[in-house]
């Protein structure tokens, strides 16, 4: 008989997903529940589940002032994954809850906290946690091997499922790249520690105006530049 760890793999696969890994929350507890409370903090594990983004996609962002440009990668790198990531990870909680056990799928890109400009539980944790990159200076989760072009879902749960060995550690190094071309100059250039509050190393705010400015200008609101120019994900 199948095992719950293969059939949600499976499930994960047949759904298009590039990435898939169980996390340890142990070591993050305390931070989640700074972020999401104690509700979001009493799940010990999560499922991590990543889409890539189209190298297409990416890489149009350096012309990213033309209309098309922002039409297709809003749509295509963001709506329509985000969607895709959605899907996955209710069927994923549904497969849980049918073996008994508790799973709350997080929504792959809804804020629930306007003050601190974040959701309740963060996706680039876990699936740093369950071991497939490292939280860049940018505070994008870097994927060895797609770098930070990969957007990500959480489920939430407390089935015994078979957790990731160790975390990744920085292969940042000196490079600031992610950092030099912000155009709202939004990060600090600090290594990631989940410890630390995230103001340390990224004014949200700073892109959330800047997101505002579009909108107000009738521009649809795309930046991806960290997102473009991290060597990890175009080399």
């Amino acid at each position: 008989m199948m095992t719950l760890d293969k059939r949600l793999r499976q499930i994960a696969l047949k759904e298009g997903v590039d990435y898939f890994g169980c996390a340890d929350l142990a070591p993050a507890k305390k931070a989640i529940s700074d972020q999401g409370g104690e509700r979001i903090a009493s799940y010990p594990r999560a499922i991590s589940v990543g889409i890539a983004i189209p190298n297409d996609l990416v890489e149009q962002l350096e012309d990213r002032d033309r209309i098309g440009v922002r039409v297709s990668y809003r749509h295509h790198g963001y709506d329509v994954i985000n969607s895709r990531l959605d899907l996955v990870t209710s069927k994923l909680a549904s497969e849980i809850g049918r073996a008994g056990y508790r799973a709350l799928p997080v929504p792959s890109s809804k804020r629930m906290d306007s003050d601190r400009i974040c959701a309740e539980f963060s996706h680039k944790l876990a699936a740093n946690l369950a071991g497939m990159g490292w939280i860049g200076k940018s505070c994008l989760l870097i994927t060895p091997e797609r770098g930070p072009r990969v957007r990500w879902g959480t489920v939430l749960t407390d089935a015994p499922l078979e957790t990731a060995g160790s975390r990744i550690k920085s292969k940042c190094g000196k490079c600031s790249k992610c950092v030099d071309i912000c155009p709202v100059n939004a990060f600090t250039g600090r290594v990631f520690d989940e410890n630390e509050p995230r103001e340390l190393r990224y004014d949200a705010a700073a892109c959330e105006r800047s997101f505002d400015k579009m909108e107000k200008e009738g521009a649809i609101p795309v930046c991806g530049m960290c997102l473009f120019i991290c060597p990890h994900g175009r080399k």
